[in-house]
């Protein structure tokens, strides 16, 4: 299987690569969660430029409460530091993969601008949108 464990320390090097990341939030006791498991591992044999990781929140309940992890199975995907997606609830195969698909594809240059631009038009009164 290609995922690791993802924990509180060892998340921002992990996240701080270049990589899609794609993590499972997750705890033993969660029927959901079990089933959902054999998907994200599919998905984790199927995009190898991705790393898939693993939070169980019970260990990692800071990680878990950086998130704002409310329920679980929650599946996030990140690049470049940004959350591309989070959302609460398994996904069957086909639509994790498209999910998976869409998000390696965007063009991280221009979410970054639109971030940029987001946080220039928030914090800025006089409207020069940062740089």
């Amino acid at each position: 299987m290609a995922t690791i464990e993802l924990t509180t320390e060892g998340f921002d090097r992990t996240a701080s690569g270049e990589a899609m990341v794609v993590v499972d939030f997750w705890a033993p006791w969660c029927g959901p969660c079990r089933q959902f498991a054999p998907v994200f591992e599919a998905a984790s044999d199927k995009f190898s430029g991705a790393v898939f990781g693993k939070v169980n929140v019970d260990e990692q309940q800071e990680l878990a409460s950086m998130f704002g992890v409310r329920s679980i199975p929650t599946l996030m995907i990140m690049r470049e530091k940004v959350v591309l997606f989070s959302q609460a609830g398994s996904l069957p195969t086909g639509q994790l993969s498209e999910l998976l698909e869409r998000a390696a594809a965007l063009d991280m240059a221009q979410v970054h601008r639109e971030i940029a631009e987001g946080a220039g038009d928030a914090g800025d009164a006089g409207g020069t949108g940062g740089a």
